[in-house]
């Protein structure tokens, strides 16, 4: 390992610190850390602090640095991201426009997807949420495949022939005609959406602009603890976020 690569600390806890390799002690409530301790030494391998705790030197992956991402706004959860991909197939290669960076969330899942030779463009109208997003992309080494732009989609989208666009913004009806310019033939749109009145202004629209395969979803995930003689579902469970819409760019073009 050399200087300033970016590792994951994992101690006896399961709990996480996402660090430099590089000469500063870290201070943690298990001991003090000396992040010297991690040059010249491999993955998989462990460190002791002062007071002789362990912690795990991990190689970090894209599930970590959303965990462990600066965040302003409300992300994008990965129990929803991923029922865009199961449902669309986006992969390598594929051009995404993302509507709504907030910190970057969606746009760094879909970033790790298409790389090395895709690209996400990701849009956001406040300066601050756009910043913040672009430290994130520095963050998880996606400079070159994630791309954030400073401006309103609802004034358009600049790239066309996009496999996918995604949407996260309280007005989707008015940024839809954009999306459906922007997709090639058999592209999809995904639309998050908190309340079923932003459902139901967007559905009309998207039916007048000739999308096919039009369905709204919720993903509801509920973890169990297992214990020896009491193995039973969480009393807390990750639950509403947003409704998604999904649609599929058909070819046909707007109703009138």
């Amino acid at each position: 390992m050399r200087e300033g690569d970016r590792v994951i600390l994992l101690d006896e806890r399961g709990k996480k610190y996402l660090v430099r390799a590089e000469r500063r002690m870290l201070h943690t409530d298990l001991g003090f850390l000396n992040l010297a301790d991690l040059l010249g030494i491999s993955f998989g391998e462990r460190i002791r602090s002062h007071t002789g705790r362990e912690f795990v030197v991990l190689r970090p992956r894209m599930s970590d640095f959303l965990q462990k991402m600066r965040r302003l706004p409300q992300v994008v959860l990965p129990k929803d991201a991923a029922q865009v991909v199961a449902h669309t197939g986006v992969g390598p290669g594929d051009l995404v426009v993302d509507g709504g960076t907030g910190s970057g969330a969606l746009a760094l899942f879909l970033g790790n997807l298409v790389r090395p030779d895709g690209r996400v463009v990701s849009y956001e109208v406040r300066e601050d949420f756009a910043e913040v997003a672009r430290e994130n992309v520095r963050l998880a080494g996606l400079e070159g495949v994630v791309e954030v732009k400073l401006k309103d989609l609802r004034e358009g989208i600049e790239e066309r022939d996009v496999d996918l666009v995604t949407l996260d913004l309280p007005y989707p009806e008015q940024v839809a005609p954009h999306a459906e310019r922007a997709l090639k033939p058999g592209g999809y749109l995904a639309v998050f959406t908190p309340t079923v009145e932003q459902v139901q202004r967007l559905h009309p629209e998207l039916r007048r602009l000739g999308f096919a395969e039009l369905r709204t979803m919720e993903c509801l995930v509920r973890e169990w603890e297992v214990r020896e003689g009491c193995t039973r579902p969480s009393t807390r469970m990750l639950g509403h976020t947003s409704y998604l819409t999904l649609a599929r760019k058909a070819g046909l073009g707007p109703r009138e």
